[in-house]
């Protein structure tokens, strides 16, 4: 069984689905747990984080803050009173779907921030509060390999410069032996779907896709507790597709 006893495993964006269940399989698995959440309510992961036995640090951080994500690495570390042992940035979302031509400045800007920016700023404050020997691992996007669905260009250009970021991360960072790496989901059953996503399209991806249905936020999280742990020691670099066979890379 993969063990993160005694670590600390920092969620920047742990409050719900994907990230939610990141935060809860590592609370299986023995780590101690920040997590930090912003529009959603966070108390059905902390519950089920308690029902493990662990009690999480939880803390409301706004993403577009770059001041804020900064501020939550370093009180992370300090209230475990611990270094960091794995980083997963899983911030992100697509504000909304807008073609070339609807968007403007401002908007390329939010979700740019948002997607990469934030990321950037959770990483850069958690270097040199983190082991030698860690592992980061950035939750990307199909959409940074295939460009995105309707109106998600901007979407799609920031989870693929996330993507580029997880392979320049993983050479510079390598001599700490820290692993960097990324998962990139397809149709994964969350809010992100039920708010951006039509039901007749989503029935007809789940359709399109080999396995025949949508992912589960848990199946994202067992893949991200894998390439943080011992037993994938030698990948770094690796954007790891999961999204049932509908596109291969």
């Amino acid at each position: 069984m993969i063990d993160f006893e005694n670590k600390l495993a920092v969620v920047f964006g742990g409050g719900r689905d994907i990230g939610g269940a990141v935060a809860i399989e590592f609370a299986r698995r023995g780590a101690q747990v920040a997590l930090s959440y912003q529009s959603s309510d966070p108390a059905s992961v902390i519950d089920a984080i308690a029902a493990v036995g662990q009690k999480p640090y939880a803390q409301k951080v706004d993403a577009m803050d770059t001041n804020a994500v900064r501020a939550f690495a370093v009180s992370s570390a300090e209230h475990a009173g611990k270094k960091i042992s794995v980083l997963v940035n899983v911030v992100g979302g697509l504000i909304a779907r807008r073609r070339m031509e609807e968007m403007d400045d401002a908007f390329w800007d939010q979700v740019m921030t948002l997607n990469t920016k934030s990321i950037f700023a959770m990483t850069q404050a958690s270097l040199s509060l983190m082991i030698d020997g860690g592992a980061i691992v950035n939750v990307s996007s199909q959409a940074g390999r295939d460009g995105g669905g309707p109106g998600g260009i901007a979407y799609g250009a920031s989870k693929g410069a996330l993507m580029s970021m997880t392979r320049g991360l993983a050479k510079e960072l390598g001599p700490r032996k820290i692993r960097v790496n990324a998962v990139c989901p397809g149709m994964i059953a969350t809010k992100f779907h039920d708010d951006f996503t039509k039901p007749e399209v989503r029935q007809r991806v789940a359709g399109m896709t080999p396995l025949g249905r949508e992912g589960r936020a848990e199946e994202v999280a067992s893949l991200v507790v894998y390439l943080a742990s011992d037993r994938a020691s030698f990948v770094n670099g690796a954007n790891v597709d999961i999204n049932g066979g509908i596109l291969f890379s």
